[in-house]
């Protein structure tokens, strides 16, 4: 694909590996390529499992770009929602290899997939928006609310806290924790389990299981589009 996302397919398996810098920061470019990823996957008809570099998933949106400007900010946002979105409804399973931190839009993208697997270690995971002075997007409030346990909701949604890979797994941002050396194994293994899957019945199931959701985001996407952070 390029520098910033690789692709890489192995037996009905597409490995989309991110790789931004230290904390994988979520920019525009970024986006364009996965969607092209995603893209190469649904002609390939492949499972997906993405990840990142050792240690981090990904930090969050880029920085740069959410100071620079509110309509910067939202426009980023706008299309990451998006992004997320598109996974939620994909048709082929989409699981995530998170491979250390995933913070903010790093653990947006956990909630947007189909199976989460994790590596024990001291990672964070979590929504730390409040904490670092901006609001949650309307999206990003629904789609914690469709995925997060509901106990989990508030504190990681208002409170901003943050959670171990073990406590991830009670608050749904993650299924399962593995050692560092077993993720990618982990996460193949499940894959091609999951290529057993009839895909049609699979995708309109998964349509039909998350129709509220994707509604809810479809109407917060464009609210978002004309509000501010």
């Amino acid at each position: 694909m390029s520098d910033l996302v690789t692709y890489q397919i192995d037996n009905n398996v597409a490995t989309i590996t991110l790789q931004n810098g230290k904390v994988n920061a979520i920019s525009h470019d970024v986006i364009d390529e996965l969607n092209k990823a995603l893209d190469k996957a649904e002609q390939d008809k492949a499972v997906v499992v993405l990840t990142g570099q050792p240690g981090m998933l990904s930090g969050g949106y880029d920085l740069k770009i959410m100071s620079e400007s509110m309509d910067a900010a939202m426009a980023l946002v706008a299309k990451g929602s998006s992004l997320t979105r598109r996974m939620l409804s994909f048709p082929m399973p989409v699981i995530v290899a998170c491979s250390g931190h995933a913070v903010a839009k790093g653990a947006f993208l956990l909630l947007a997939a189909d199976y989460r697997v994790g590596v024990e270690g001291a990672f964070k995971i979590g929504l730390n928006e409040v904490a670092i002075g901006m609001t949650i997007h309307h999206a990003g409030v629904e789609l914690a609310r469709g995925r997060l346990a509901p106990v989990f909701f508030n504190r990681s949604v208002v409170l901003a806290e943050m959670v171990s890979p073990q406590e991830a797994v009670t608050a749904g941002f993650l299924d399962k924790v593995v050692a560092q050396q077993e993720l990618l194994p982990t996460a193949n293994a499940i894959a091609q389990a999951m290529t057993k899957l009839d895909m049609k019945a699979h995708y309109q199931t998964k349509l039909k299981a998350r129709a509220e959701l994707l509604q809810v985001l479809d109407e917060s996407i464009e609210k978002d589009r004309h509000s501010s952070l």
